[in-house]
């Protein structure tokens, strides 16, 4: 297989390859097992402006990640191993060669789709981060709601101070979207799947149709993601259906928290109850979106940390105003935003005099 990681990339200019042609799957099935990265060095030891960083934003008070016996929360495994804007230079030829495949092949777009993580060991500041990675699974050709594509998962085996610290799998969908398929076949023939019924939402009932509009109606157009609901976020969708935003809280601490969790990250209680939050909050951080672009989506757009007022804090989008007039600090009330004529989105709004 060693060959695979030298071949020379494929792209769209030596190959008249579409989605609609299907690459051979054993050309992709051979690069499993081909080494991602080998004996990398992590950009930064374990330290404790990180952790603070990351348990700020994640609204995690946990003690054990304070003070001089302080441990890092396990979830930044990967964090250690991440490359920042400049890259990792110890990168393999064969990760990027099987990227260049699929390129060239029209799956250009990515999406990740899920990690899988094991810890081995506490890491605690000063720790020296070492890992090897490498390209464990490629796929079959996949059809999602997405587009068509082909599932990469790396897995990562992350040693501190050269003892065994934890294991980190990441997956992707490399995708050619349904969009971009449409207009390959034909600019005015839709998508396949782009009509297909998402999972059910709760949502406020409908107001009475009126008479039929003289142009297309538009649920033609792309659908939002639908988020997963289950039983562990059911009652924030419920609440969001009844433009209610509702906040958890722990009913043995009195702990508030959000995102929603099975138990309490302070105490453990599995127990917990529900406030209304007021809907004020600021901005607390945020990013603008331009690329890249993605069905029923409109770029570029403004993404928000928001702090609400009773102290937890939640991504959003925020409207009101332009996305280049963001600022961290301006003042913004909750929303609720209907995206399609099925499902509400709560969004965030600058409140008046907020932009000024």
């Amino acid at each position: 297989m060693s060959e695979v990681a030298h071949e020379e990339p494929v792209t769209a200019a030596r190959t008249a390859r579409t989605p609609e042609t299907p690459l051979p799957y054993e050309r992709l099935k051979a690069f499993e097992g081909q080494p991602a990265a080998t004996a990398a060095v992590g950009k930064d030891p374990v330290n404790a402006p990180m952790i603070r960083h990351w348990c700020e934003a994640m609204g995690d008070a946990n003690p054990a990640y304070q003070g001089p016996d302080a441990i890092a929360p396990p979830t930044m495994l990967q964090a250690w191993t991440m490359g920042g804007l400049s890259g990792h230079t110890d990168r393999s030829g064969a990760f990027d060669a099987l990227f260049a495949l699929l390129d060239g092949a029209g799956y250009t777009s990515v999406v990740a789709t899920d990690c899988e993580q094991e810890y081995l060991r506490p890491l605690r500041p000063g720790d020296e981060i070492t890992f090897d990675a490498v390209i464990e699974a490629v796929s079959e050709r996949k059809t999602t709601k997405l587009g068509v594509g082909h599932f990469v998962t790396t897995r990562m085996d992350v040693r501190a101070d050269g003892e065994p610290a934890g294991t980190h799998r990441f997956r992707i969908l490399k995708y050619a979207p349904h969009a971009a398929q449409a207009r390959q076949a034909s600019p005015v023939r839709e998508a396949p799947h782009a009509r297909q019924n998402p999972p059910a939402v709760p949502a406020p009932p409908a107001a009475p149709a009126a008479s039929a509009p003289s142009t297309p109606p538009a649920a033609s157009a792309p659908r939002r993601p639908r988020p997963v609901i289950n039983r562990d976020n059911a009652g924030f969708w419920a609440g969001v259906a009844g433009h209610r935003l509702l906040i958890q809280r722990c009913t043995g601490c009195r702990t508030l928290r959000f995102p929603w969790l099975p138990g309490c990250s302070r105490c453990g209680s599995p127990e917990w109850d529900t406030v209304e939050a007021s809907g004020a909050g600021t901005v607390f951080s945020y990013v603008v979106l331009h690329h890249p672009p993605f069905p029923a989506f409109d770029p570029p757009y403004a993404v928000g940390l928001i702090e609400l007022a009773e102290g937890v804090r939640m991504v959003s989008n925020i409207v009101g105003v332009p996305h280049d007039r963001v600022r961290i600090g301006m003042p913004v009330r909750l929303d609720f935003q209907r995206v399609d004529e099925e499902f509400e989105l709560p969004v965030f709004r600058v409140t008046a005099g907020g932009e000024g």
